[in-house]
């Protein structure tokens, strides 16, 4: 049996009796293991070896919490030691050519995921770093070990004790906005938003 549901939602207060709720489901290939695994801080300079690219260091890292197949780099989901979330979803659009193509290997969702998660004390942080990361490497690759053909581009739904944000990707693109608060939201493998900060 194949997967076909994988959700991402937040509740924020007043709706909640005690800070934000956030949870993920997954629809990650049949057989495919899923850890759940901590990183302490790490202060290396080195350049990060990421799923399929690496990319520079930005000092040292927050500690984090990640759910994310055993085979890649980044995460589907995770939390750091600030109280950011961020879970993703996989999209699919039309915008496929050159830069926006998913398919030649650049950052997987799931590796700005941790990134974000790794680099950020805030949600508001979380989203500058990802979509700086976006602009600057792009996103793309088999998103599965098994099979090449799996590819998409990627939404996110970003939180912290405060706030959240739901950001949506395709290649380079991406457009953003924010959660108010007494609300909740989902996010799914379709596209959200119409009026937001794009680029």
């Amino acid at each position: 049996m194949t997967p076909k549901s994988c959700d991402t939602f937040v509740v924020l207060p007043p709706l909640t009796k005690h800070g934000v709720v956030f949870g993920k489901n997954s629809d990650r290939p049949q057989g495919e293991v899923q850890e759940v695994v901590y990183y302490p801080v790490s202060e290396s300079a080195d350049p990060v070896k990421c799923t399929y690219i690496e990319v520079e260091a930005a000092g040292p890292t927050r500690a984090v919490i990640l759910s994310k197949p055993s085979w890649m780099w980044g995460a589907e989901m995770g939390a750091n030691e600030c109280g950011v979330v961020i879970g993703n979803e996989a999209i699919h659009t039309n915008d496929n050519e050159g830069d926006h193509d998913p398919t030649i290997k650049r950052l997987l969702g799931m590796d700005l995921v941790r990134l974000g998660l790794e680099r950020s004390s805030t949600a508001n942080e979380a989203l500058d770093v990802i979509t700086q990361l976006l602009q600057k490497y792009g996103q793309g690759g088999p998103c599965s070990k098994d099979d090449p053909g799996f590819v998409y581009h990627n939404s996110f739904l970003i939180a912290d004790p405060t706030t959240a944000w739901v950001l949506e990707t395709s290649g380079k693109h991406w457009a953003a906005v924010q959660v108010t608060s007494e609300s909740s939201l989902k996010i799914t493998s379709n596209l959200l938003l119409e009026l937001c900060i794009c680029i």
